[in-house]
Parts: C-alpha cells; sequence; structure tokens
C-alpha cells in the first residue's frame, strides 16, 4: 500500500542533548529512502511561531547532502530551545511585558500551510506534551524521546544520558586524586532535574562516597557522619555526588530562577550550600563544583549514537506503516511505541527499591537517608 506521507518535518526541542543530529539524519535517510521530503524547523517550532528570531532560514530542507557527516556531532543543526512552547508562548503585550499565550493552533495551521503530512518532534517530557497537543489538532505526530536526565516514562533510556554520565564519571574520576592529595570533600552537582539519574550512575561508576538523589531527601548530618567515618579509617577524602534536584530533608529545592513565562524554572545551588553545610558539621576542607552545562555538549557517545540511530530510523519506520501520535521507546532490546497522552508531562524517577540504589547500599554509599 502507498504511504499517503510525501513531506515530514522534524523538530528539535527543550535543552540540547548529544545525539540530536545523530537522530536528525536518521529521519532524513530512512525518510529519502521512501521518496519523501523532509525539512526541519529551527530552535523547537520558533521557527514557524517567531522565524524573525530564527538565524537564517526558519524551515530548512533536509537531504542526504544536509545531513552529511553529523552524526558524530553535538548539539543539533536545527537549533533548539525551552522557550518554545506554543501552548504557553511568550508574546509582548503592548506595554512592554510578556504573556503566555495559546498558540498551538495557529501552529497547526502554519504546519498545513507548509504542507506538512506529518511532524517527528524530539525532545523530553514537555516536547511530548507539545507533540500530544498537535495531534488532538489532527496532525500525524510520532515523538522522539531526548533528554540528558533520562527520564521519560516507557523507555529505559533516553539518547544524550550515556554520554552525560560517561563525562560526570570522568570528571569525578578526576576529582578523586585532587580530593585525594588535598585531603579534601568533593561536592560535584550535576544535572538532572527532578530525577537522580545522573547522579546515581555516575557516582556509583565513580567510586563517590555519598550520592544524593532528589528521589531521597537527604539528612546532611548523616553525609557528615559517613565522612566522620571514613576519616577514622584513615581515608581522608571524600567524593559527594548530589542532583541539582535534591533537597535536604524539611528543605526545598534550589533554584538560580524561579518560573517565568514560557521558561519552567531553574535549578542550582544545591551544590554550593552543601559544601558550606559540611564543612561546618565536619571541619574539614570543602568545595564545590557544578558540572551543569559541560554535561550537555560534546560527542555522543558510542551508545547514544546507536540508540539514536535506531529512534529516528523506527520514527520513519511507524509513520510509513500508518501509525502516529506515538513515542518511539527502547524496551530490554527492541524499539517498541507508546501513546503520547501516556507520557505528555510525566517525569520518570530513579526506583528506590530498584537494583541500582540496593547495589549502592550494600557499596556503603551514604544516600542521605537511613534504607
Amino acid at each position: 500500500m502507498t504511504s499517503p506521507i510525501s513531506r515530514i518535518a522534524i523538530a528539535t526541542g527543550g535543552g540540547d542533548a548529544p545525539g540530536l543530529n545523530a537522530v536528525i539524519r536518521a529521519v532524513v535517510l530512512s525518510a529519502t529512502r521512501l521518496g519523501w521530503e523532509c525539512h526541519g524547523i529551527r530552535d523547537g517550532f520558533n521557527g514557524l511561531l517567531a522565524p524573525g528570531q530564527c538565524d537564517g532560514d526558519p524551515v530548512l530542507r533536509l537531504d542526504a547532502s544536509a545531513v552529511h557527516g553529523i552524526g558524530h556531532l553535538g548539539g543539533t543543526i536545527l537549533g533548539s530551545t525551552s522557550r518554545g512552547n506554543p501552548m504557553r508562548f511568550p508574546v509582548e503585550q503592548p506595554d512592554g511585558s510578556v504573556a503566555e499565550q495559546d498558540l498551538s493552533d495557529e501552529l497547526a495551521a502554519l504546519c498545513r500551510a507548509r504542507g506538512f503530512d506529518a511532524l517527528v518532534v524530539v525532545g523530553g517530557d514537555g516536547s511530548m506534551a507539545i507533540a500530544d497537543c498537535l495531534r488532538g489538532k489532527g496532525l500525524a505526530v510520532v515523538g522522539v524521546p531526548k533528554t540528558i536526565d533520562n527520564d521519560l516514562d516507557h523507555t529505559i533510556q533516553t539518547f544524550g544520558f550515556d554520554t552525560a554520565t560517561g563525562f560526570a564519571t570522568a570528571c569525578i574520576d578526576r576529582l578523586h586524586t585532587t580530593a585525594d592529595s588535598q585531603h579534601r570533600v568533593m561536592v560535584v552537582e550535576v544535572m538532572g532535574r527532578y530525577a537522580g539519574w545522573i547522579a546515581l550512575h555516575a557516582g556509583l561508576a565513580a567510586g563517590a562516597h555519598a550520592i544524593l538523589l532528589p528521589e531521597i531527601p537527604f539528612d546532611p548530618g548523616l553525609v557528615a557522619a559517613a565522612i566522620a567515618r571514613r576519616d577514622a579509617q584513615g581515608r581522608r577524602h571524600a567524593i559527594v555526588v548530589v542532583a541539582e534536584g535534591a533537597q535536604p530533608q524539611g528543605g526545598r529545592r534550589m533554584l538560580v530562577a524561579a518560573a517565568a513565562p514560557g521558561r519552567a524554572e531553574r535549578l542550582g545551588g544545591i551544590g554550593a550550600w552543601l559544601e558550606a553545610e559540611l564543612a561546618a558539621r565536619t571541619g574539614k576542607e570543602c568545595r564545590s563544583v557544578v558540572l551543569g552545562h559541560l554535561l550537555r555538549g560534546g560527542s555522543p557517545s558510542a551508545c547514544d549514537r546507536v540508540i539514536a540511530a535506531r529512534f529516528g530510523a523506527a520514527a520513519v519506520r511507524v509513520l510509513a506503516r500508518g501509525e502516529a501520535g506515538v513515542m518511539v521507546t527502547l524496551a530490554e532490546h527492541d524499539i517498541g511505541t507508546v501513546p503520547l497522552a501516556e507520557v505528555a508531562g510525566r517525569t520518570r524517577r530513579v526506583p528506590l527499591d530498584g537494583d541500582t540504589v540496593r547495589t549502592a547500599r550494600e557499596l556503603g554509599i551514604c544516600l542521605g537517608a537511613e534504607a
């Protein structure tokens, strides 16, 4: 049966992640083999909703030559944004203030005016919510899960996570030597928002002595006690990995900036707070390091390149068989799909009864709370 699709568009939204270009390449090469025409929307959906804000053409024609040699590159050739949610689009008012407006109907109309038969939306939980909204407007949409935080529901891994975790591990490895030499406590703050996947996996891989997750409100006194035990054993340094969304018991998550029109709240500052807290409680010299956006940059790992390629090819495969309104997922060894409505706006957090948390406890790693 001939597919009704002949023209598709790709959009990459939210924070950037290693592997985005590999997805774009896979979508374009797979779709081109079917005779489809591919286009890339710049900066999320801003290329359609706010084309004047984009550098160059707001919508790019993508063919095999356009994606040649990009699979190993970090970032995204289409650009991305965390301020392009069409359901809450920041619009300047006559008085100069900014207010959020729902422009999803306008976006759907612009997609139809461009002649797009289907959309491939690459992003995290927010982007999947946008994709689900567009599905509700009658557009054929397939989502591709992307986030270094690994916090999208119904997929065991998102691309970008492996690269971010590997880099965090390498950084912590380096900090071991300087912490040991100076007999210091090093506090390493990593990204992850409300989920502790990066902190848990990087901390476990790099031999951290304490790992603090958003899923487990922590007692700084227990962390200080774990450091004191190491001192008593003659091990005069300690590595504490803390997720940016972690919070002390009875306290709040720390913010760099509160939510604003078109923008989510920005987490950060827990590392510096914990550095001061542990210095006061232990009497030891403490230092904090924020890895921050270093985790988003650089070339994707081999694992992320393969996952991204599989996701991109699967998105085209799904559309070719007449399926839409779904997100492609990784389940064990196979690629599957799940309705967008089941993942839109949802977060997959670290299971406290899972084997990885159990392993951390069995290795004697302090998680900031009693088991």
